[in-house]
């Protein structure tokens, strides 16, 4: 009996590391965090390649916890105005960085 009182103690404290190894800190993501950081990338990235009007080869986006952070060369402010306006139209996105630079 102290056998497998003393094996169900281990066998919960392993259980309790695994699953603390999955949350999130404020400098690292879980895993359900970064799935939708991924989402949200892909989103963006979309919506500023169907944008007729902005280069999107050279926006680069990067997302951590919700938060958009879009760098690379526009043309214009017009068109920085107009991709942190996309970003921020997309479902999901907390709030939009722009590093972004005129060429």
């Amino acid at each position: 009996m102290k056998h497998l009182k003393f094996f169900t103690a281990i066998l919960m404290a392993f259980a309790l590391l695994g699953s603390a190894g999955c949350a999130s800190t404020p400098k690292q993501e879980g895993t359900g965090e970064y799935v939708d950081d991924t989402v949200i990338t892909t989103k963006v990235k979309a919506a500023i390649l169907n944008e007729p009007t902005l280069k999107s080869a050279e926006i680069n986006v990067e997302t951590f916890k919700g938060s958009v952070q879009l760098s690379g060369f526009v043309g214009s402010q017009a068109d920085m105005n107009k991709a942190v306006e996309i970003a921020r139209s997309v479902h999901g996105v907390q709030s939009v960085k722009n590093d972004m630079r005129h060429k």
